[in-house]
């Protein structure tokens, strides 16, 4: 579907590949819906509602239906940065509606939270198999090696070299997110005990065994450089920050419905401010150094040195930022 829409793209029967490729979508995502809904493919984990899974399943795909009509696509695009004619950015549309709808279908009427403790604990290998698709749907999706080369593409994904400045801001972003992230787990434990007693249990067993520097490594980089390409790379300059923030959280079902997945949604704003203003590369340190931290929970042992080490980058970014600004930007050929 995607290379198709990629090929489609500038054709001069591209609008109607639009609605055939969304409407294929839709009706495919319908169709499973009411396989589910009709009990055939049975729960996705124990105590879960299959019939009500599918409904959601079914509603989502209406919706991704009506969005990706021409009328509403055109309405969309208005507020997103989409063009209604464009093959890829219809079926990136219905694609996110589907992604979004399935994924609060799944937590609104499962125990996630059970269904992850079920399951053996992640593997490298596991990590890998779970990651790369985004890398490989961020590629494909903005046409690499159909209608752009690989230059063009790494610069449509933001994927170019960092300033000093901007290493800096990544690292130092890191650590304020995972101050954050300390604060919303200590609030979590305080106001919702219980809830934030099983997360812990989840995230210890679904991570447990990828404590080893390998495993630490794999958490740290494969998720930020997928994710990020896809997420703030590929859809955010399409879909909007807010957007690509809640498409962002609603893949991180481990966390349920919990403080944890607020976390989730603010540290994705705050990734795709970093985006917005710099490049995905920044993102992708910044991503990557703070799943590091939370790993090897180096803040906690060494409190005081992470604290003058993030003064010391906080500093340094606003000093480049401040000289940054009193620069005058060179002409450039528009």
């Amino acid at each position: 579907m995607i290379v198709t829409a990629n090929a489609a793209v500038s054709r001069s029967w591209a609008s109607q590949a639009t609605g055939i490729l969304a409407g294929l979508t839709s009706g495919a995502t319908f169709l499973f819906g009411a396989v589910y809904f009709a009990g055939i493919l049975g729960p996705p984990a124990t105590g879960a509602s299959a019939s009500a899974i599918g409904a959601g399943i079914m509603i989502t795909a209406i919706v991704a239906a009506v969005l990706t009509s021409h009328p509403m696509r055109e309405r969309v695009a208005r507020t997103l940065n989409l063009d209604p004619d464009n093959p890829v950015h219809g079926l990136a549309l219905v694609l996110a509606v589907i992604l979004f709808g399935s994924q609060v279908s799944l937590v609104a009427f499962t125990d996630v939270l059970a269904a992850d403790r079920s399951q053996p604990p992640l593997t490298v290998l596991d990590l890998f198999a779970q990651e790369v698709p985004f890398l490989i749907i961020a590629a494909t999706g903005v046409g690499l090696y159909i209608r752009r080369d690989a230059t063009q593409a790494t610069a449509r994904l933001g994927v170019v070299k960092p300033a000093w400045w901007q290493i800096a801001l990544a690292l130092a972003a890191a650590g304020v997110f995972f101050a954050f992230g300390q604060g919303i787990d200590f609030l979590s434990h305080a106001l919702t005990p219980d809830i934030a007693h099983n997360v812990d249990i989840t995230t210890r067993h679904v991570f447990g065994g990828l404590g080893a520097p390998a495993g630490i490594a794999a958490i740290a980089v494969l998720p930020a450089i997928c994710e990020e390409i896809l997420f703030r790379g590929a859809l955010q300059p399409r879909l909007g920050l807010v957007v690509t923030a809640l498409l962002f959280t609603s893949i991180h079902t481990q966390y349920s419905i919990s403080f944890d997945t607020f976390a989730v949604f603010v540290l994705a704003l705050g990734l795709g401010v970093i985006r917005k203003y710099t490049n995905t590369t920044t993102t992708i340190v910044t991503h990557a150094a703070y799943n590091l931290v939370v790993s090897i929970g180096i803040a906690s042992q060494l409190l005081g040195f992470a604290i003058a080490v993030e003064l010391a980058l906080l500093a340094l970014t606003a000093l480049a930022l401040w000289s940054y600004r009193g620069r005058t930007p060179a002409a450039t050929n528009p």
